[in-house]
């Protein structure tokens, strides 16, 4: 390693001091390679952008020690009857849009189905694998338990000769799905399950998605997964805890094929790290297929999901995600953050990059009933308030505005300092307006504020130090704002974990997670907005003022037509209510 500053500002954990150590002894030569290994079997979610950062991370920060350092995305598409090129297309997008680029670092399992028949062949004939016929019932009942070994294969003896011409045969077609299998042989009495006997080979006559019929033996995940880092090239292998047991087997594998010459020494190493467990999520692949399938959410992309794709139509960032990464750490045990954790890391990112708009979500009417008809006092409010550079925008004061309903209490409560009958606020960067009165309907539901406004106290004048207000308040005029659907999401779930039991549950399972969907997850209403936000692009995040921050929606935003999605308050709320 060198001592440059850069490298000295590089996050330790135990993984990076792993790393340091086989640099320092250049285990490896000059590199440090890893890869991101997702089954293209469903979309990414925030758990993944985890693994993202840190594999591509440590690849690039070791970049300038070890210059020959590379992270591989390696498509893991050994289940043809799961897998899509619409997945493979997501996956990639969805790691570009995360900043890293794959040009030419592109893999997949299927890559190299032929090695990893050859190579299953070489164990075979080593007399390190058999073709087992057993049914899987008798698979299961031979395996043993935690506390019990598991028992011999009554063709755990079968000759290799037996063994290469059934295996052959199983890739030829003649037999059908789950009339034999390819195993390991290796303990049956281990202590570790894996270890006993694991299986490297089924049968499935399936289209796959990119070899198409040529196949109709496909490896199983253990033996391919270590295979292919060593292939590779890879150096250091990272994955989350529930492998911790599957180390002894990868290593197997490895050691056996290295022994056999396929491989050189050293080997990959595979170094396990906590999974991200959040509160108010589900990441469990089997339960979020069942959000999308049953129609709780609209679809792979819906904001509320945890998915990346439903994080970048939320109007989450690439930033806040690696802020986020960042700040949560890696570590060897398993933690639950709490959700809040993501938010925060999502304002302060956007808090320095989102301009600045106005938006009246709740509009009611307000008239300045001294305020000449045909006038346009021009206002002006900075696109941002930290960066002057960006300029100011210009919004014109007319004569009936629309404010924000919450703005406005007939009966005031005890500390609310904005608009009220008798009461000056500031209209922001406008001037110091009092109410004179208000118009209700026939059930009492406000419609009209009345107030005057004083000519002499607009902001950015000498003037507007004259007088002092509490409150002050944001405004559109009626004449240029533009109706916009607000869509205001929420968490999808209302209790931090969902589908845990409770007090007074049966004690023998757990809840039905749907149970715990938020019925207020997302509240779909008409605004009104800024003219420049009716004609910016899909995916403009901006902050409404006062109200949160907002982004464009991606799928169904259309000039002229607003649709603008909430990505995150401007405080947690949930810690005052909670939840």
């Amino acid at each position: 390693m060198t001592d440059s500053a850069a490298d000295a500002l590089l996050p330790v954990n135990f993984i990076r001091a792993r790393i340091d150590e086989d640099c320092a002894a250049h285990t490896y030569g000059q590199k440090v390679a890893t890869r991101f290994p997702p089954e293209p079997n469903g979309f990414l979610h925030f758990g993944h952008a985890k693994s993202i950062f840190l594999n591509f991370g440590i690849a690039a920060d070791y970049r300038a020690a070890c210059p020959e350092s590379y992270c591989n995305l390696r498509l893991d598409d050994t289940n043809p009857t799961k897998e899509e090129t619409e997945f493979v297309d997501a996956i990639r997008a969805d790691v570009a849009w995360l900043g890293f680029d794959t040009a030419g670092r592109e893999f997949y399992a299927s890559d190299y189905f032929e090695r990893l028949y050859h190579c299953a062949e070489r164990l075979i004939e080593a007399g390190f694998a058999y073709v087992d016929s057993q049914d899987a019932d008798a698979l299961r009942a031979t395996r043993g338990t935690l506390t019990e070994p598991g028992t011999d294969s009554p063709f755990r003896s079968r000759s290799v000769a037996e063994n290469l011409d059934l295996f052959r045969r199983m890739r030829a077609g003649e037999f059908p799905d789950g009339a034999h299998i390819l195993r390991a042989k290796i303990d049956m009495s281990a202590g570790n399950i894996n270890l006993r006997d694991p299986a490297i080979y089924r049968i499935r006559h399936a289209h796959h998605h990119r070899t198409g019929d040529a196949w109709c033996l496909y490896p199983m995940y253990d033996y391919a997964h270590c295979v292919s880092d060593a292939l590779e090239g890879i150096s250091h292998s990272l994955c989350t805890l529930e492998f911790a047991d599957h180390r002894p087997l990868y290593d197997w594998f490895l050691d056996r094929l290295a022994d056999l010459g396929e491989f050189t020494r050293p080997l990959p190493q595979q170094i396990e790290f906590s999974r991200l467990n959040l509160t108010y999520v589900v990441l469990s692949k089997r339960k979020l297929i069942q959000l999308v399938s049953e129609g709780y959410v609209d679809g792979w992309d819906d904001p509320r999901l945890p998915t990346l794709q439903g994080a970048r139509r939320r109007g989450y960032t690439p930033a806040g995600f690696k802020l986020f990464t960042d700040r949560i750490g890696i570590s060897k045990s398993d933690s639950l953050i709490d959700f809040s954790v993501l938010e925060d890391c999502m304002r302060e990112v956007l808090n320095e990059t989102a301009e600045r708009r106005v938006a009246v979500l709740d509009p009611i009417k307000l008239v300045l009933t001294n305020f000449p008809a045909d006038q346009r006092e021009p206002c002006f409010a900075p696109n941002h308030p930290h960066h002057s550079e960006l300029g100011k925008r210009e919004i014109a004061l007319t004569r009936e505005l629309w404010i924000e309903r919450d703005d406005f209490m007939a009966e005031p409560v005890k500390g609310f300092f904005r608009l009220t009958p008798g009461k000056e606020v500031r209209l922001r960067y406008g001037f110091i307006i009092q109410c004179t009165g208000f118009t209700a309907d026939a059930n009492g539901r406000v419609i009209e504020v009345q107030a005057t406004y004083d000519p002499d106290t607009k902001s950015g004048t000498p003037g507007s130090e004259s007088r002092k207000v509490k409150g002050n308040i944001h405004w559109l005029s009626v004449a240029d704002a533009v109706p916009a659907e607000i869509r205001l999401y929420d968490r999808l779930f209302a209790v931090p974990a969902p589908g845990a039991r409770r007090e007074g549950d049966a004690p023998e399972r757990d809840r039905d997670f749907l149970a715990d969907i938020n019925p207020e997850s997302r509240h779909i209403q008409t605004g009104m907005v800024e003219p420049a936000l009716a004609q910016c692009a899909p995916e403009t995040r901006c902050q409404f003022e006062r109200l949160g921050y907002f982004v464009a929606d991606a799928r169904d935003h259309q000039t002229g037509k607003p649709v603008f999605n909430r990505t995150v308050s401007l405080r947690d709320s949930w810690q005052k209510t909670g939840g």
